[in-house]
């Protein structure tokens, strides 16, 4: 990522009205992404959809002017979940999809992430070349030649048509009580739909948005809401997405949560009994050791990436295997999709469930979480912790007292100014003294 002065992990993200999330900002990036996605000698379409946040109005119609200046058609989607940009620009033929979201992050903050035209996210040279635009002056296309804008009345419809296409024809939800979260965010619309129309009685909360509650105490970042709720409606599962729909967590009936670590064993592990795999699983840096362990076990190979799904997706297409994910709840799946899409996540766990006739508890017993601890540092500027021989020095200290017994990881956010610490091992007393330890070091050096 170095080198690059806007584009992190995962798109653009910040405080709206702080630099770079401004009116202004998106004109001229709308203006450069045309440029950049643009081909001569054709007509170009962009797709821009959003979350629900407030803002998207604003940056919706700054990026709309930056496209047309550079002579691009724009197709307005609305709110809309992100993996649904991912799809629909495939679908249209479009050159490219942007999508206006910051994800799981609250109301103040937004942000941009980009699709290629096959629906899948840039690589680090397409990135580069639209900062490249961005540090020219915008320069306005003939009359003539401007590009038109248009709304996709049909937008919602068509991705809870995917979302179905994605599971055979003879898979129900028949019988199954599920709650759906939905953060107050993009999946509010879709989601209970998708669900309904495949048989479920299905039970919603957070699907009022007001454009200032998105991921406000409800969502895959806050499932306190989703338990009670599936132990009041005595449910048979709870299924919580984040505000742009590209994760997903889980909660059983008993209350347990299923996260993305165990989301993706239970994935791996009924694909690999059914001969559906096609080689082995990607996770990430941040992977929880349990589940290569118990990958390794079921004779499954397992690579880490780095985080980002886009970086799942990398190594998912390298080495030509179908299944991937973080802990977060991003889960890749190719032969179903191009990106993190949650809701098609979730329909591949309840393929899972209605095949193998458990329940998610049962599914994930195989696999046994090793205690890990997290542990964020705010700081004013993200850094690279192991650039600071201060740091360096710490983590090989506590390298040394874990031994061969765990592992250790210090990284900058892509998407927050943080420094995230993870220690992960056998025994949760010393992984939680070393993971404070080692923030302490980051803190110290931050000051």
């Amino acid at each position: 990522m170095a080198g690059r002065k806007y584009f992190g992990t995962d798109g653009i993200r910040g405080r709206v009205g702080d630099s770079p999330i401004t009116p202004d900002f998106m004109l001229h990036l709308g203006w450069a992404a045309g440029q950049a996605f643009k081909q001569e000698g054709q007509r170009n379409s962009v797709l821009i959809g959003k979350d629900t946040r407030l803002s998207g109005y604003m940056f919706e119609s700054a990026l709309e002017a930056g496209l047309s200046a550079a002579g691009v058609d724009v197709k307005l989607l609305g709110p809309m979940p992100t993996p649904a940009i991912a799809y629909l620009t495939r679908t249209f033929r479009a050159s490219a999809g942007i999508v206006i979201s910051a994800s799981h992050n609250p109301h103040h903050d937004n942000g941009i992430k980009f699709f290629s035209a096959a629906g899948t996210k840039l690589d680090d040279a397409l990135e580069e070349e639209i900062e490249r635009w961005l540090d020219r002056p915008i320069e306005v296309c003939e009359p003539e030649e401007l590009g038109k804008a248009s709304r996709v009345d049909d937008a919602p419809g068509r991705y809870v048509e995917f979302c179905k296409s994605t599971v055979p024809n003879e898979f129900t939800l028949d019988g199954l009580h599920i709650v759906l979260d939905c953060a107050h965010g993009a999946t509010y619309h879709v989601a209970p739909k998708v669900f309904r129309e495949l048989g479920a009685r299905v039970t919603t909360i957070g699907a009022e948005p007001d454009g200032l509650n998105i991921n406000l105490n409800v969502g895959s970042t806050h499932l306190d809401a989703l338990k009670k709720t599936v132990a009041e409606k005595q449910a048979d599962m709870g299924i919580a997405f984040d505000g742009d729909g590209d994760r997903v967590l889980m909660v059983d009936r008993d209350g347990s949560e299923i996260d993305g670590d165990e989301l993706l064993y239970i994935l791996a592990s009924q694909r690999h009994r059914e001969g559906r795999l096609n080689g082995g699983v990607v996770g990430t840096l941040m992977t929880n050791l349990g589940v290569e362990l118990a990958l390794q076990a079921a004779g499954i190979a397992f690579e880490r990436a780095k985080v980002g799904d886009r970086y799942v997706m990398e190594r998912l297409l390298a080495n030509n295997w179908l299944v991937g994910g973080e802990g977060s709840g991003h889960m890749v799946i190719r032969d179903c999709t191009t990106t993190g899409d949650g809701i098609v996540s979730a329909l591949q766990v309840l393929l899972a469930v209605r095949r193998s006739g458990q329940t998610l508890q049962q599914l994930r017993k195989g696999m046994n979480k090793l205690p890990q601890k997290m542990v964020n540092v705010r700081v004013a500027e993200r850094f690279d912790p192991l650039a600071r021989d201060d740091i360096r020095q710490a983590v090989r200290e506590a390298e040394q007292a874990l031994g061969d017994a765990g592992r250790i990881l210090l990284r900058a956010s892509g998407t927050e100014p943080l420094i995230r610490v993870m220690a992960e091992g056998k025994n949760a007393d010393e992984i939680s003294r070393v993971a404070d330890q080692l923030a302490r070091a980051v803190e110290a050096s931050r000051a």
